[in-house]
């Protein structure tokens, strides 16, 4: 089945491009066209070559390559598919790794080039990222194909298993998976791969919100004062889509009862709708909403709720609330990250679409997050969060929640270093 699939998978492939696939492909990524079709200039031979599709998974592969780094004396270079990545790719890595490219599409003759190229000694690739030609010209030429941070969401998981058998010859290309929870490793040894091959290891993006929590404690200082100024409480509502945002309005309003001077940030997960978020305030006169960008070139206007309209700000805000949502859990969307706040000692108030973080229920079993299903829940759940008994309960539970995941990207280069070595 794994041969018959990589047969239709190569054709499809051909077809696509044929078809004109190749005119849509230059138009979506206009950057380095030479190097997605494996034309890689100057690249260090016999390096470990790791592969990080866009930005979260190039925030989990830098933890990894730090540790990479200081354990070997190997070349070491990243490659992504979005332009995003490749920026904070530059941000994070430029100093640790010797050469930041776009990967090859995965057309068998793009492919090929692009090996013939780097000739890596290892490949790693983060998360979810399965190229099935990348991997089987790589397992062709013997090159060790390691999976870090492993993970399958419930959606992908639905469409793997349609294919399982096709899939099952692709990942048995690896010589380890290494996974972030035991959720993670039953998905996979439900797609047929042999359960001694998978290695729960933690979560590596863990390890680089940690490096990341250090530099933004130092470098905070009193930035988002004037946010602060005249509230007695700070709510903020992180990475929220379409249809939260109500919820999350009326739960303020809820709020504004008991706590009349709180403030409450709405942090969209796509900046383009911040205007939709600004209307969901609108028929309530107690509420009023500005944008970031408004406020930042005068601060001085009469509001009590802002919403976020510009990326990279979510992490410092979550620093400087007294207490958080976290968004794409009360609609299907699977959740977003709930170990950022839970970093700063704040338990992540969610809803109950958490299926892209199967550790969520462990968290809210040690009190490092929080369920809540409708704006009700959600008003009582920031209430009873504001008072000094729940804020030093959660932080205690954070730091203990914490204290069971540490050290992921140091496990995942140990196991690979075994493999290798033996």
């Amino acid at each position: 089945m794994y041969k018959f699939g990589m047969l239709i998978y190569r054709l499809a492939g051909k077809l696509f491009f044929a078809l004109g696939g190749k005119i849509i492909l230059r138009r979506k990524y206009r950057n380095d066209i030479s190097e997605r079709m494996g034309i890689i200039q100057d690249c260090p031979k016999n390096c470990i070559w790791v592969h990080a599709v866009s930005v979260g998974e190039v925030q989990s592969a830098s933890s990894l390559i730090h540790r990479i780094k200081s354990r070997t004396d190997r070349p070491c270079i990243i490659s992504t598919v979005t332009a995003t990545g490749r920026n904070v790719a530059e941000k994070l890595l430029a100093n640790d790794v010797a050469k930041i490219i776009y990967s090859p599409w995965d057309l068998r003759k793009f492919v090929e080039r692009a090996i013939d190229s780097i000739q890596p000694y290892i490949y790693i690739t983060m998360e979810t990222e399965l190229w099935p030609e990348i991997i089987a010209q790589l397992h062709s030429r013997n090159v060790p194909i390691f999976l870090a941070n492993g993970r399958i969401s419930e959606r992908s998981f639905r469409s793997l298993k349609r294919t399982a058998r096709f899939w099952r010859g692709v990942l048995g290309n690896f010589a380890k998976l290494m996974v972030r929870f035991n959720e993670d490793k039953r998905k996979f040894v439900a797609l047929g791969v042999p359960d001694e091959k998978i290695f729960v290891t933690g979560d590596c993006k863990v390890d680089t919100l940690f490096d990341r929590k250090v530099h933004t404690n130092q470098t905070l200082g009193d930035k988002w004062q004037w946010l602060r100024d005249g509230a007695s409480y700070l709510f903020v509502a992180g990475s929220t889509h379409q249809g939260e945002d109500d919820v999350v309005v009326s739960a303020f309003r809820i709020l504004l009862k008991k706590f009349p001077d709180a403030k409450l940030v709405i942090v969209p997960r796509h900046p383009e709708r911040a205007l939709m978020s600004i209307a969901s305030v609108l028929p309530y006169s107690e509420m009023h909403a500005e944008l970031l960008s408004s406020l930042e070139s005068d601060n001085s206007k009469n509001f009590n709720v802002v919403i976020i309209d510009r990326i990279g700000v979510l992490f410092e805000l979550y620093a400087v609330a007294d207490s958080v949502f976290v968004g794409g859990s009360l609609v299907q969307k699977g959740g977003q990250n709930p170990f950022e706040p839970a970093l700063f000692g704040k338990a992540a108030i969610h809803g109950p679409s958490m299926t892209d973080f199967p550790d969520t229920e462990r968290m809210d079993n040690m009190g490092a997050a929080i369920c809540v299903h409708n704006d009700l829940e959600l008003a009582l759940a920031w209430e009873n969060s504001v008072s000094e008994i729940s804020r030093e309960k959660a932080r205690d539970s954070c730091e203990k929640y914490f204290a069971t995941l540490g050290g992921a990207a140091e496990k995942t280069w140990n196991e690979i270093e075994l493999a290798i070595n033996n």
